[in-house]
């Protein structure tokens, strides 16, 4: 009796693609590593730039990881982890954005070999993962607790060293010494929100100010707005969430009425209540009023009358940091205002900032924000001062992975024969961020490493790449300081990228529900411009 032929069992729909398997792995490896290679060379002080264009109109240049990363809209589905870790590097620590996608790129084209040898993934992720943990160990070693009396000069050393890379290094201590300021203004909860910056073309870098203080671009003004008073000493400030205008009546409203005479009372009376709110501000003793909605031409002419300036439809943030500088809060309505909730401060003013004017509130007592008005140039080059400065308010960028690399690789001699290999190779892989920093300097990065890992192995653990003098230098001599959480955080999130691929052995693509990616599309001649971004890894500027 012969055997029954049962039928096949179909479990997805029909057009569905499978891919699993070693084929898989080296396939999501290889699109990460075009990725990692798109941005390699932006890493260090002698970084290039990549200019990402979207449309005619809007073009972006810039060498910041997180920032291209963001632009660039990867299709395959694996090596969007890497836009993850680097979005997460920069929002969780500011800085290291373009080093934690190198690493990951590192880690997983170290793990390449072990995977074709037959070596099971599983395998690899314990051994980098223990690795990892003793990475995080070396990092706390290594780290050097700053003394209090000290911290000022220690944050404007890392502000610098952050700033090395950036469009703005030219003027590193200018900036460096601004944003400390910035930043020690803030209280114990160090909201960055409560920094403003302002972008304002024309003039230099050497020409940015920083306040002390709330500022804001004066806002859409009415007839009478030029009567009001543009410098008050000792103001008193109000803030509200109220529209004071008039307004037509809506569509379809309707009103009906017996006597036509009554339709004046009506009148009056939406009058009465509009100046009772008018009245009811003046008689709280403020003189400036701030509102986030309109203030129209009937109430601004109102004030400039009294001797009072406004401001309507201020952005919800600088509202905030008004009332953060002056003590206000913002009230939402006029009934009851009492003097708790009224602000102060030494002196508001009109200033001309380029070529617009600005309202600054200065002097504040209760001061625990502080803006920064930018100037440069062209826009584009103010908008990446701008996202140097967002970098340089959370800190920092290179050293010590030489000495990571000594110390996974004398720790592993203790363990398995496999896992040593493996421990090795995650450590051979920290050494990609000073070749890469010798590289994009144009040095001789096989003769830089060999120095390094000779300082290293005679225990001199600062040593690093000397970018001025095509050499390596003591980096903690040279004030090339970073704080620890940002390598902390790098190593981390390059690890769990790195092991998350490596689980991944199998894509599923039902192609039927595919829908078309929302977009233009970037220009053929720009995709070539931006490197390796064709058949394993999509890029498309967003």
């Amino acid at each position: 009796m012969s055997q029954m032929i049962r039928p096949p069992i179909v479990l997805l729909k029909e057009g569905t693609d499978t891919s699993q398997g070693l084929p898989q792995l080296i396939s999501n490896i290889n699109a990460c590593c075009a990725i990692v290679d798109t941005v390699r060379t932006t890493l260090g002080p002698r970084g290039m730039d990549k200019l990402v264009y979207q449309s005619e109109r809007q073009v972006t240049i810039s060498n910041d990881g997180a920032t291209v990363m963001k632009l660039l809209d990867i299709v395959h589905p694996a090596a969007r982890t890497l836009v993850d870790i680097a979005k997460s590097q920069d929002s969780e620590v500011g800085d290291g954005t373009t080093s934690v996608v190198i690493m990951a790129g590192e880690f997983l084209k170290a793990a390449k070999p072990f995977l074709e040898e037959g070596i099971h993934p599983q395998i690899i992720i314990r051994a980098f993962r223990q690795a990892c943990d003793l990475a995080k160990q070396k990092i706390k070693e290594l780290s050097i607790e700053i003394k209090p009396d000290n911290m000022r000069e220690f944050l404007e050393k890392c502000a610098q060293t952050s700033m090395n890379s950036k469009l703005i290094a030219s003027h590193k201590q200018f900036f460096s010494k601004m944003v400390v300021d910035a930043v020690q203004l803030l209280d114990d909860n160090i909201d960055l929100d409560m920094i403003g910056i302002k972008k304002e073309s024309g003039g230099g870098l050497g020409d940015s100010q920083f306040i002390a203080g709330a500022a804001f671009k004066r806002t859409f003004f009415y007839a009478g707005f030029e009567q009001q008073p543009k410098h008050i000493k000792n103001p008193k400030v109000l803030c509200l969430n109220i529209e004071l205008e008039l307004k037509a009546e809506k569509d379809n409203a309707e009103i009906r009425i017996s006597d036509p005479s009554k339709y004046q009372s009506l009148v009056n009376a939406e009058w009465k209540l509009f100046f009772d709110k008018l009245e009811a501000i003046h008689a709280s003793g403020a003189n400036v009023i701030l509102s986030r909605l309109a203030i129209g031409d009937l109430a601004t002419q109102f004030f400039a009358d009294k001797k009072m300036f406004c401001a309507g439809r201020v952005p919800e943030d600088d509202v905030r940091r008004v009332c953060r500088a002056t003590g206000a809060a913002i009230q939402t309505t006029v009934s009851n205002i009492i003097p708790e909730v009224i602000g102060t401060c030494d002196v508001f003013e009109e200033k001309q900032v380029g070529s617009n004017r600005y309202n600054l509130f200065t002097g504040c007592s209760k001061t625990q924000t502080a803006t920064i008005i930018l100037r440069g140039g062209g826009e584009q080059f103010i908008d990446e001062a701008e996202r140097s400065l967002h970098d340089l308010h959370m800190m920092s960028e290179e050293l010590v992975n030489m000495d990571l690399f000594k110390y996974l690789r004398d720790n592993s001699s203790s363990q398995l024969m496999v896992k040593t290999l493996l421990i090795n190779a995650f450590a051979k892989a920290l050494e990609v961020i000073p070749r890469q920093i010798a590289d994009n300097a144009g040095f001789d990065s096989t003769d830089i490493l060999n120095q390094l890992r000779q300082k290293h192995a005679q225990g001199q653990k600062w040593f690093g790449v000397d970018i001025t003098n095509e050499g390596i230098c003591d980096a903690y001599e040279g004030s090339i300081w970073e704080p620890a959480v940002v390598k902390l955080n790098s190593v981390v999130a390059a690890t769990e990228a790195t092991c998350l691929i490596l689980s991944v052995d199998e894509t599923v693509q039902n192609n039927q529900s595919d829908k078309p990616q929302a977009g233009p599309q970037i220009d053929p001649r720009t995709r070539q411009a931006l490197g390796r971004s064709g058949a394993v890894s999509q890029m498309r500027g967003r």
